[in-house]
C-alpha cells in the first residue's frame, strides 16, 4: 500500500488539516529515506521494530528532542494503523513501542495586566493594519480560537444579530463562540478600514493583507510577537499562548472545566486539563487567604 493512499485517507476520511497532513507525510518520507539509505529497503510496509529503533537512535543523535521524536513515531503509528485497517499487514511493528520520556511542557500565559495593557494602552495605528492587528489579538484572546481557525474565518461565519461566530475546527468540527460587545466594536472599526482597501482579492475572508489577500499563519505569529514584545518579558509569545491565556483567565474567574472544553473545541477533558495548573495556583491563594485555619 503506497504512502500516497495513506495521505489521501488523512485528507478525505480523517479530515485532517493540510498542515497536519504535510507533517505526517514529511515524517514518513524521512523514515522511508532512512530505510532505503541505511538498510536498502524500498518498502516500509513490512517492517521490523529493530529498524524503527535504529531510526529513533539516529534521530536522537542529530539532537532532536524526545518530544519531536515522539511526534515522528506517532506519524508512523498512524501509518501502520492504516495498513492494519485495510488488511495490508497483520500486526504493527510499533504495537509494543513506548514513547520516549519527555519533560512536562509548561506554557506560561499572559497575565491579566499584560492583556489590559495590550488592548487598552498600546497605541495601535489608526489604519487598516492597525485595526486588523488589534482585532486579531482581541479575537484570539476573547474566543480562544486557534490560529488556523482565525486565518480561515469568513464573514459568513459571523452573526452580528446573535453576537456569535462559527469556527470550523479540527476534523471539520464546527463550534459556536460568543462575541463580546467590545469585540464587535473592533469588528466594525476593522470593517470600515477594510472597505477603503484599493484591492480585495479574497473577499469572503475576514482577515486580509494590505494587498487584499487572505492572511497566513506566519503573519498572525508576527503580529502577536510584535505587540506582546512591548508589554511582556516572556520568551514565548505566540497565538497558542493567547489561547492558553483565554482558558486560564476563564478558569481563574470561575468558569467550569466543561464549558472551557466546549469553547476550546476539545474532544476530551484531558486536553483541557493542561490549562488548569494556573487556576489551581489562584485557588490556593484564595484558600490560604480566606480559610480561618491559615493563621498568620
Amino acid at each position: 500500500m503506497s504512502v500516497s493512499a495513506f495521505i489521501s485517507y488523512l485528507r478525505l476520511e480523517k479530515n485532517y488539516s493540510e498542515h497536519t497532513v504535510k507533517a505526517y507525510e514529511r515524517d514518513i518520507v524521512l523514515f522511508s529515506k532512512f530505510c532505503r539509505e541505511d538498510h536498502q529497503m524500498e518498502s516500509i510496509a513490512s517492517m521490523d521494530y529493530p529498524i524503527i529503533r535504529n531510526w529513533i537512535v539516529s534521530l536522537s543523535n542529530t539532537g532532536l528532542s524526545n518530544r519531536t521524536i515522539n511526534r515522528k513515531i506517532s506519524s508512523l503509528q498512524a501509518y501502520y494503523k492504516f495498513l492494519l485497517k485495510v488488511g495490508e499487514i497483520e500486526s504493527s511493528p510499533l504495537a509494543k513501542h513506548r514513547a520516549l520520556k519527555t519533560e512536562k511542557k509548561v506554557e506560561v500565559p499572559f497575565s491579566e495586566p499584560e492583556m489590559e495593557r495590550i488592548l487598552s494602552e498600546i497605541p495601535f495605528e489608526d489604519s487598516f493594519e492597525g485595526s486588523r492587528d488589534k482585532l486579531i489579538i482581541e479575537l484570539l484572546y476573547t474566543t480562544g480560537m486557534r490560529r488556523a481557525e482565525l486565518v480561515h474565518l469568513k464573514w459568513s461565519d459571523i452573526d452580528h444579530s446573535k453576537g456569535i461566530l462559527r469556527v470550523l475546527g479540527k476534523r471539520n468540527k464546527e463550534r459556536i463562540l460568543p462575541l463580546l460587545p467590545a469585540t464587535e466594536v473592533l469588528v466594525r472599526e476593522y470593517m470600515e478600514h477594510r472597505s477603503r482597501l484599493d484591492k480585495v482579492v479574497d473577499e469572503a475572508f475576514v482577515f486580509l493583507t494590505k494587498g487584499g489577500l487572505k492572511i497566513y499563519e506566519t503573519l498572525v505569529y508576527r503580529v502577536i510577537n510584535k505587540y506582546f514584545s512591548l508589554v511582556s518579558p516572556k520568551v514565548k509569545k505566540s497565538p497558542h499562548i493567547l489561547r492558553h491565556t483565554f482558558a486560564t483567565h476563564l478558569l481563574n474567574r470561575g468558569a467550569d472545566l466543561n464549558s472551557v472544553k466546549e469553547l476550546l473545541g476539545h474532544s476530551s477533558l484531558a486536553s483541557t486539563q493542561v490549562y488548569t495548573h494556573n487556576s489551581i495556583a489562584e485557588l490556593k491563594k484564595v484558600h490560604q487567604k480566606a480559610h480561618p485555619r491559615n493563621k498568620k
